[in-house]
């Protein structure tokens, strides 16, 4: 890697880590908490792994495992906060219920647009009573 190349990465890092640290200093004391938890745990790749190499019937490597956890914590993480805006909303409080999380999946839906495979695989449902 060029000189030029690591000194920009360096200052893209040092900039990152500074919104970041602005972003943190704002929240209260309930986000900072939620985000705390939400960077401290993570889907267990092992248990991502085996749901691709069912979905899909072939293995999957470590790294695509790794990948789509990822993206699924994030997938996660919105649910989780449109549920809050729904309970919220409805002027509820505590821990949320399934109807929040189904809730938050339909505002979701009508946001993006449809989610996941194009047919839904052996007609399995998020989220259903």
């Amino acid at each position: 890697m060029a000189d030029d190349d690591y000194s920009a990465q360096l200052s893209w890092q040092s900039q990152s880590k500074d919104n970041l640290k602005v972003l943190m200093d704002n929240f209260s004391p309930a986000q900072y908490d939620r985000f705390e938890a939400y960077r401290r745990h993570a889907l267990p790749k092992q248990a991502v792994r085996k749901v691709i190499q069912q979905s899909l019937g072939h293995q999957v490597s470590q790294p695509v495992a790794q990948i789509i956890a990822g993206f699924s914590k994030v997938f996660v993480g919105e649910i989780v906060e449109k549920a809050r805006a729904v309970q919220q909303r409805r002027g509820e409080g505590g821990p949320l219920s399934p109807d929040h999380l189904r809730e938050a999946y339909r505002a979701y839906q009508a946001e993006t647009g449809r989610v996941g495979a194009a047919r839904p695989i052996r007609s399995k449902k998020l989220f259903v009573r």
